[in-house]
């Protein structure tokens, strides 16, 4: 395996910009009044009313992992210019943030919208080629879908629907963008915690994209500093590359990066997910059983009075949950509804880069992603979406834009290029594989969401699949886990489509679970 370091160099192209743009008013004395609080006789202490020597009493709390009172304070970062590569190895792989970036699903990427990592001579060329081969690629393969697209569109609309043709082109743009590569910049509102923040500059020289990550979040820290110098009290060190668990096991076990066994890794899980994009691999025993139990205990009533089918109707039928009908997820905060935190699943799957960007937004359904450079082959590894299969033209062009960029890929490793920075030619269509669990809470509003014809249809089929197993191994349970539009529908909730001009077209609510089929 390539791990090798940027050599000290401290540049990307474009230069990744940071700017905060909203603070929380004198945050590091906020989390020492936080503190001194809950020892405070007299009631609240108020930030002017911190101890004296408060950068002392901050250092102190913080050496003793007493971290909850730096999660107060947020901030809020503008970031342009940084690769969807970097949102999604390290921005968005945890769920503490909240982020709003532009969507690659409905907005044009323009020619030169890439990040180019330290490269020179011939390297440098081979990559800028590459990424000018793929947006060409993007862009020929969306003009080839339109035709194909406006088909499955005139099946399911009426061709007098409004914005008819706009809808067309940006579902033919969703499709192509799996050619894009994930050097492709993006720009993005993204909010953390001060504690969050701590934990960025602690890790931000770890896989996959140590470079671009230090350069951003220290940028990042920076700015704080600049608005709240006392950060720099319990600001540590960045912990090396080398210092990494990951780094340090493939320093030690450098013959298993070998190619023989990365294939047989990728064969051996793919070959174990039965034909299913997200496979039902264990599930806790008596998941019914535990959360009709939970419910007669939050209302206080004994089984005979209460069967379990009837506690997990109260829980989960939004016709007498009404809760589950509203668009506003309430689960967390009513009573009732707590108990679905019991029942757990754990699901193994292969989906795209681009579909795993949307998954992972669901922080309540938490997976182990891997490091991406341990998974990365000499040959086109790659998810291809249904649509493009159904056209002899777009399915040539895709597999010839897979071909090139790998073979790209492999060049430039063979020249010695480290992994850090091949990994942005890669696709977003690159395959992703991991385990992702589950509890029940998580997973209903992430159904909820996912199960909508509107969603990504890749991730919409993954989701379904998780359905469909669960259904099948907690029945009571699993005949709740349907799209909005089907629980507004039990819940008497109008208009039964919430999505109002987006409306998908189909009367999903009508339709069984196995009845669910779509290709756009």
């Amino acid at each position: 395996m390539t791990t090798h370091r940027a050599g000290g160099q401290n540049f990307l192209s474009p230069e990744p910009e940071v700017r905060l743009t909203k603070a929380f008013p004198k945050a590091f004395r906020n989390a020492v009044a936080a503190a001194q609080t809950c020892y405070s006789s007299k009631g609240i202490v108020d930030d002017d009313g911190v101890a004296p020597r408060y950068a002392d009493l901050a250092r102190e709390i913080y050496r003793a992992g007493h971290h909850t009172v730096f999660q107060h304070a947020h901030f809020q970062f503008a970031l342009s210019g940084i690769s969807r590569h970097f949102i999604w190895s390290f921005l968005h792989a945890h769920p503490f943030y909240n982020s709003e970036q532009v969507s690659q699903r409905y907005v044009e990427v323009k020619a030169g919208s890439a990040v180019v990592p330290p490269l020179a001579g011939s390297a440098l060329q081979r990559y800028m080629e590459t990424v000018s081969y793929q947006t060409e690629a993007y862009r020929k393969l969306t003009d080839l879908l339109v035709p194909v697209v406006d088909a499955e569109f005139a099946k399911r609309f009426p061709r007098r629907r409004k914005g008819f043709e706009k809808d067309v082109r940006k579902k033919a743009m969703e499709l192509a963008r799996y050619v894009l590569p994930v050097a492709t910049t993006a720009c993005l509102y993204h909010t953390v915690s001060g504690i969050t923040l701590l934990r960025y500059h602690r890790l931000c020289r770890s896989f996959d994209a140590p470079l671009e990550q230090r350069i951003v979040v220290e940028k990042m820290a920076a700015a704080v500093l600049a608005a709240e110098p006392d950060y720099i009290h319990v600001l540590q060190e960045p912990l090396a590359l080398e210092e990494t668990p990951e780094y340090r096991f493939f320093a030690s076990r450098s013959e298993w990066a070998a190619p023989e066994t990365r294939r047989a890794f990728l064969r051996e899980f793919d070959e174990a997910l039965d034909g299913w994009t997200s496979k039902l691999v264990d599930i806790k025993p008596g998941n019914e059983a535990v959360l009709a139990r939970a419910v007669r205990e939050v209302l206080g009533v004994p089984r005979a009075a209460l069967s379990n089918e009837e506690a997990i109707r109260l829980a989960l039928d939004p016709a007498v949950n009404r809760l589950h009908g509203e668009t506003l997820n309430l689960s967390s905060v009513s009573k009732l509804s707590r108990t679905l935190v019991h029942p757990g699943y754990t699901f193994r799957k292969k989906i795209s880069l681009t579909a795993d960007s949307q998954d992972q937004r669901h922080r309540m359904t938490p997976a182990s992603r891997p490091v991406l450079t341990a998974h990365l082959t000499a040959e086109p590894d790659a998810v291809t979406p249904d649509l493009i299969r159904t056209d002899d033209r777009t399915s040539r062009l895709y597999d010839e834009t897979m071909a090139v960029t790998w073979e790209s890929i492999d060049a430039l490793r063979r020249e010695g290029i480290p992994d850090e920075f091949v990994l942005y030619l890669l696709p977003n269509a690159a395959a992703v594989r991991y385990t992702e669990s589950a509890d029940l809470m998580g997973l209903r509003h992430k159904h909820a969401m996912r199960l909508c014809y509107n969603a990504q249809e890749e991730i919409w089929r993954a989701t379904l699949d998780e359905a469909l197993q669960v259904r099948e191994a907690n029945p009571l349970i699993g005949k709740y886990l349907l799209p909005p539009c089907a629980l507004r529908e039990m819940a008497g909730a109008h208009p039964i489509c919430p999505e109002g001009a987006r409306y998908c077209g189909v009367k999903v609510w009508r339709l069984g679970l196995h009845e669910y089929e779509r290709k756009i």
